[in-house]
């Protein structure tokens, strides 16, 4: 009589069992919990986009937004270009609720937001990826050296016109000019919730606002009694403009009270290219060239 070959019965038998035990974890023990977008600042974020390998050359993707996310986008093209050679990152600056409409009119296919999106815009399919956090500095002009310091509740005021003299928060006496950002800036937005509450500005002749939301020329309006805000990244190493500590600490301290979250913000679904840049965004690589350059 020959011999049998192949494996014996006992392997059929351990193999069905594990086949049986695995179908059995698959329907009825397998978590089946709809996953839940996480949320960051309100805003829900779906995806993480995993770090590209390759880059089609001729991808060309175009930003738009927020003006205190200018060196940010200007470092990750830089960086992005110089990874995947024959891309190209088109990078505009008009403020972060004109970047939301250029999304949603497909002139632009990601938006740089300071600000955390509003309901309204989540339900229009818009999501919101964190890229960075920033501080909102208090500043005022370099020849205005009688100012070094003021509290929470003294910026609140100042910038609500209920104090219009620098005398009345330790200063000299002169007229308090405070140059605010249009409402179109996230900056605007967010130092409305962070630095007055929820509550407007205020509306006393001594309060002007900027026709359009760029730091260059808020700086230059500034003369020696004027104060403003700006994101830290953009005054921190000015020479016409000085920074003010807020409740005793500086912007760059963790403790600072104006600190926000940037984001990158794209239109659900989102294209091959828009995948690609928000992967290399959101890369450990990617973030330190954000914050740091390439």
């Amino acid at each position: 009589m020959s011999k049998r070959s192949g494996p014996p019965p006992i392997v059929f038998i351990l193999l069905f069992l594990a086949l049986m035990g695995g179908g059995y974890w698959w329907f009825f023990k397998r978590d089946t919990t709809p996953q839940i977008p996480q949320i960051v600042d309100n805003n829900p974020i779906n995806e993480v986009f995993p770090a590209p390998t390759v880059v089609p050359t001729g991808t060309k993707v175009k930003i738009d937004g927020s003006t205190s996310m200018v060196t940010i986008n200007q470092n990750l093209k830089t960086g992005f270009e110089s990874k995947f050679p024959g891309t190209n990152i088109v990078t505009r600056a008009q403020g972060s609720s004109n970047g939301i409409q250029a999304l949603k009119n497909g002139i632009v296919d990601i938006a740089a937001v300071s600000r955390p999106l509003t309901q309204s815009e989540i339900s229009q399919g818009l999501v919101a990826v964190p890229v960075a956090k920033d501080a909102i500095a208090i500043i005022v002009g370099q020849s205005n050296t009688s100012i070094q310091a003021l509290s929470s509740t003294q910026v609140a005021d100042i910038f609500q016109g209920k104090v219009n003299n620098w005398s009345q928060v330790g200063g000299s006496n002169g007229q308090i000019r405070v140059i605010n950002r249009p409402a179109v800036s996230g900056t605007h937005q967010t130092f409305k919730e962070l630095v007055l509450k929820g509550n407007n500005f205020g509306t006393t002749p001594n309060i002007t606002t900027r026709p359009r939301d760029e730091t260059t020329g808020l700086i230059r309006a500034l003369g020696n009694n004027g104060i403003g805000y700006a994101t830290f990244a953009q005054v921190q190493n000015q020479l016409t403009a000085r920074v003010l500590k807020i409740d005793g600490v500086t912007p760059d301290t963790p403790n600072y009270p104006y600190t926000r979250q940037l984001f990158y913000v794209y239109k659900n679904p989102p294209s091959l290219p828009v995948e690609a840049f928000l992967g290399y965004a959101t890369s450990s690589e990617g973030l330190e060239t954000a914050l740091i350059g390439n």
